[in-house]
Formats: structure tokens, C-alpha cells, sequence
């Protein structure tokens, strides 16, 4: 097969979707949640925090849209390692599993911690949902399994419509906040001592924000659902990626400007509903805005959840095709194509999580670590598949040759390891984590050897990876 095999795919995913579904999958993890959590540990510098964050996670961004131009396949976070590291099939698919088992449990956690704050939003908004996280956190977890089953390009629509009204209500706050008369810049100095971390927290916050640009490179890990995906994937990553940040610094500004880091210090339960927090005490004025950031909330997460959904079944999906987890998940619905199994197998484990919100920082401080290992291993499956993959014409081509994905380990091990290194409870769930992965691997290998070699590209006809075409 050809190297350039599937640029001009006849996926279901046109530029404006592509955009609207990444989009959407950073705002809806982001800026209702983790901002207060950046702001409260890096104070006025998680300004600085976010900018540093969109510039490591568009660098990886770059680069896995050069392996999804070399491995015109969805699934990629298996699919890339696999081909690319390990002299054998075998050693490849090694790699792949550390990368994928470490990707699906961060990307499950990440969805429970939307399902929870879903619940959040609905409680403070509405007092009668107060008593009902739980029940909420699952029946989000339902929904959205729902609505990944009528395949991509619904999920594509949805997201569409969704991401324009929260861009609405984003921008909604920002007039509101800015033109209150409660808008203060004396609250931005000092501008880098203020937060719980001191002078070097807008660096140790860093890990949080990159998790909310987390979802800019999901297109290119469904590439086989893209229309001419050499084109489309990374311009609709730095099309995406350009109008998150102004979003997001917008609206940080403007909380920045209406309360302080100390805020946040003295009312935890704040601290992951910075915009409603805003609205509530210094916006009281206007008495519908905390409603209406509420609603958003919930719609911004839900969207989060639709795109870690469809994103991590594809994963499960191309590792079941590669011989490694159960060949039934790789059973798609007959209409959509969508992997109905694996999207099962995802929900499942992101409801038991989200009955479980007393660990929300444990919960994102393990999406953190488990998104800082599969990052590395696909920064080195680009510069081994360059030298494996001769160019093609016409073909994506990450700038900066391998300075590029050696610069982003590099940053990423600075930013993530110091805030999360002295963890030893979190450690330790790695480490278990990572043994149950051990005894998956060999069970599957052992299975393999004794009945022959499978496969191990994603997107073979009949694959969930085909969907939409």
C-alpha cells in the first residue's frame, strides 16, 4: 500500500466538522472547569500557563498529523507506535499496547471528570439537581454513549451547533464582565506571585492546561474518517487551536480581572467553576448570566464527553483489529459504522469512575501523567517512522525535521513531572494500572503465537475504522 494511501479519503468529516468537533472538545474540558484550578495556583500568570500549554499541545498536534499522513489509519495512538517502533510485528505491538493502555485509562478518567462536573454545573445552577451527582454524572455518561452509536457524522453536526452557542456564551461573559464597572486590573498584580504555588506556579499549572488542549489532536487519531485528511487535519488543528486560546485567554482575563487567586484559595468548591463563581459574586447584577453559564457548562462538557467517546472506542476498536483486546470490539453498527462495542466498553468504564467524584484531583492528576506517556511515545514513533518512511509528495510534513518531536518530549517532561512526581498514591495506581496492562499483553500474545500473526493496521475493510465512507 502506498504511503500516501487515503489522502484523498472519502470520510465523513469535512474541514468545518473537523473544526468544530476539536473545538468543542477543548472548550468543554477547559474553560468551565480547569481554568479556576490553573488561576488559583498560578494566579494573573495562568495567562502565561495557557499560552505555553497551546504551544506544546499544537507542537504535538503537528506531529501526530504527520503520522496520520504516514499511516492514513484511525486509531492512531495504537496504530502509530505500532508501526513505527520495534523491529518486529511483535515488539511494535509492545509499544503500541504501553501507549494505547496508558491513552484509553486517561481518556476514560477524563471523560468521568466531565460526567462529574456536568453534574457540578446542574447543581449549582439548578438547586433541585444539588443531591443528584451521581445519578447525573452516569445518565451524562448515557447520553453521550447515544449519541457516538449514530456514527461521525451526526456527532460531527452535533457539534457544530453546540460549539457556536458556547463561543456565544463565552463572549456573552466577556462584554458582561468587562463593561460591569466591577472590572478591576489592580487584581492582576502581582502577576506572578498571587497563586498557591508562588513565582513558579504558571509552570507546575501548565499539566492541567494541556489537558484542555488535549482533544486538538483528535482528528487526526480518526483520520480514516477525514476527507482529504492531509489537508484537513492539521489545518483544522491550527484553525481550532487559534480560536480556543483567544477564547480562553478572553474569558481568563476576565475572571483574572472580577476575582483573585485568594478567592479560589479560600472556597475550594470554586476552584473548578471559576466563570459561575464569577457570575454569582460579581456579576450578581445580572441575575440570568449564572443560569445561562451553567447551561453552557453542561452543553461544553457534554461535547467534551461525545469527542473522548468517539476518540477512545476508535483506539479500543484499533487494538482489537491488532490482535491485543477482544476481536468483538471491533463490531461496528450495520447504519453508522460506529464501533458499537468498544463505545460500550468506554461509557462503562468512565460511569464507574464518575461514581467516584470525591477523587477529582486524583482523577485529573492521572489523566496528566497517563496523556505525558503516550505524548513521548508518539514523538519518538515520528522520528523512527521518518526514517522508516521515505517522503511522498504531497504528503504533511511537520516543520522543524526531528527538533520537533524531541522538543515536545523535552517540554513535556518539564511541565508534567514536577507537579505530579511526589504523588506516591498516584504512582502507585500507574504502576497497577500498567501491570493489569502487562498480564492483557502477554494473555493476548501468547494467543496470537499459538493461532497465528494478526494484523496490526487499523482500517481493514470491514473495521470500524472505515466508518462514514
Amino acid at each position: 500500500m502506498s504511503n500516501n494511501s487515503g489522502a484523498n479519503s472519502g470520510g465523513s468529516l469535512g474541514l468545518l466538522a473537523c473544526v468544530t468537533m476539536l473545538v468543542g472538545g477543548m472548550i468543554g474540558s477547559a474553560i468551565f472547569s480547569l481554568s479556576g484550578l490553573t488561576i488559583w495556583n498560578a494566579g494573573p500568570a495562568a495567562i502565561v500557563t495557557w499560552i505555553i500549554a497551546a504551544a506544546v499541545l499544537l507542537m504535538y498536534g503537528l506531529v501526530v498529523a504527520e503520522l496520520s499522513s504516514i499511516f492514513p489509519k484511525s486509531g492512531g495512538v495504537f496504530v502509530f507506535p505500532t508501526k513505527s517502533l520495534g523491529r518486529t510485528e511483535r515488539q511494535g505491538k509492545i509499544w503500541g499496547w504501553i501507549s494505547v493502555w496508558g491513552y484509553i485509562n486517561g481518556n476514560i478518567v477524563a471523560i468521568a471528570f466531565a460526567a462529574i462536573y456536568v453534574a457540578t454545573f446542574l447543581g449549582v445552577g439548578f438547586p433541585v439537581f444539588a443531591d443528584y451527582q451521581v445519578p447525573l454524572a452516569v445518565a451524562a455518561c448515557v447520553l453521550t454513549c447515544v449519541v457516538n452509536l449514530f456514527g461521525l457524522a451526526v456527532t460531527g453536526k452535533a457539534n457544530t451547533v453546540l460549539v457556536g452557542g458556547l463561543a456565544l456564551t463565552m463572549i456573552i461573559f466577556v462584554v458582561v464582565g468587562l463593561s460591569s464597572g466591577q472590572w478591576d486590573s489592580a487584581l492582576l498584580t502581582p502577576f506572578f506571585s498571587q497563586g498557591a504555588s508562588g513565582a513558579t506556579g504558571f509552570l507546575t499549572s501548565v499539566p492541567n492546561a494541556m489537558m484542555a488542549y488535549g482533544s486538538v489532536v483528535a482528528i487526526a487519531f480518526m483520520v480514516g474518517e477525514v476527507r482529504n485528511p492531509n489537508r484537513n487535519v492539521p489545518k483544522s488543528m491550527m484553525i481550532a487551536m487559534g480560536i480556543v486560546v483567544v477564547l480562553y485567554l478572553l474569558v481568563i482575563v476576565t475572571v483574572l480581572g472580577l476575582q483573585s487567586a485568594q478567592y479560589f484559595n479560600d472556597n475550594p468548591g470554586m476552584r473548578f467553576i471559576p466563570l459561575y463563581a464569577v457570575a454569582f459574586t460579581k456579576l450578581a447584577h445580572v441575575p440570568w448570566l449564572s443560569k445561562a453559564i451553567s447551561i453552557s457548562a453542561v452543553l461544553a462538557l457534554l461535547t467534551t464527553m461525545i469527542v473522548l467517546i468517539a476518540l477512545t472506542s476508535r483506539a479500543v476498536a484499533a487494538t482489537a483489529a491488532g490482535g491485543l483486546l477482544p476481536k468483538g470490539l471491533t463490531k461496528v453498527t450495520e447504519k453508522s459504522r460506529a464501533p458499537i462495542y468498544a463505545i460500550f466498553v468506554v461509557t462503562a468504564g468512565a460511569m464507574i469512575v464518575s461514581c467516584f467524584p470525591q477523587f477529582t484531583a486524583m482523577i485529573v492528576n492521572m489523566g496528566s501523567l497517563f496523556g505525558a506517556i503516550t505524548i513521548c511515545i508518539n514523538c519518538v514513533s515520528l522520528v523512527v517512522a521518518r526514517r522508516k518512511n521515505p517522503y511522498v509528495p504531497g504528503r504533511f510534513r511537520a516543520p522543524g525535521k526531528a527538533a520537533l518531536p524531541i522538543a515536545t518530549i523535552i517540554l513535556i517532561v518539564a511541565c508534567y513531572i514536577p507537579g505530579i512526581i511526589d504523588s506516591a498514591s498516584l504512582w502507585a495506581y500507574i504502576l497497577a494500572w500498567y501491570v493489569v496492562g502487562a498480564i492483557i499483553l502477554a494473555v493476548a500474545l501468547s494467543r496470537t503465537k499459538k493461532t497465528g500473526s494478526v494484523g496490526i493496521a487499523a482500517g481493514n475493510s470491514g473495521s470500524p475504522q472505515r466508518e462514514g465512507n
